[in-house]
């Protein structure tokens, strides 16, 4: 499984990733990106990538990464 991450100190509220994909984002009361949803779609992954700072990240959760290094 992954995961959508923002990070509020790199966010600059500039609300591209709300725009691309509403569904998965919304602004938050301190003008930050916050994540509802955690189903990674090819519209999250979209708005990912319109981040002009780079704040939004999509990860493997922990339980996925021990998984891979046990079968490494």
């Amino acid at each position: 499984m992954k995961m959508i991450k923002v990070d509020e100190n790199t966010c600059i509220g500039c609300g591209a990733c709300t725009y691309v994909d509403a569904d998965t984002f919304t602004m938050s009361d301190k003008g930050v990106s916050t994540v509802i949803s955690q189903e990674v779609t090819e519209k999250a992954e979209e708005a990912c990538a319109a981040c002009p700072v780079g704040a939004i990240s999509i990860e493997k959760t922990e339980e996925i990464q021990e998984i891979e290094a046990k079968a490494a």
